[in-house]
């Protein structure tokens, strides 16, 4: 069983930073995206960032780019999520998600899920 553990959630205030971690269990991801989504309050799921674990490309949703930034450590086997200029619109619960497409892990459609960080932003 393959499992997405996250870590790093907080409460922070606006215009500070903080660095999610989400470590897989195993290294099954060589062919796999990994995705951060978030979840408000009252709100839907949100596709934040994409990385391939292969070349490293990314993407971002328009509201957090050049705010937040997604990497990752092939050897830990980890993502992470950099979050700089955090606003209060930025508080919600943080997952981490694997799919075998970036199609498929935008869609909020991955095969794995972690079971989220609590990120809260005060004003």
């Amino acid at each position: 069983q393959v499992q997405l553990v996250e870590s790093g959630g907080g409460l922070v205030q606006a215009g500070g930073s903080l660095r999610l971690s989400c470590a897989a269990s195993r290294r099954t991801f060589s062919s796999y995206v990994m995705g951060w989504f978030r979840q408000a309050p009252g709100k839907g799921r949100e596709f934040v960032a994409h990385i391939t674990w292969t070349g490293g490309n990314t993407a971002y949703a328009d509201s957090v780019k050049g705010r937040f930034t997604i990497s990752r450590d092939s050897a830990k086997n980890t993502v992470y999520l950099q979050m700089n200029s955090l606003k209060p619109e930025d508080t919600a619960v943080y997952y981490c998600a694997a799919g075998s497409s970036v199609r498929t892990v935008v869609a909020g459609k991955g095969d794995y899920w972690g079971q989220g960080t609590q990120v809260t932003v005060s004003s």
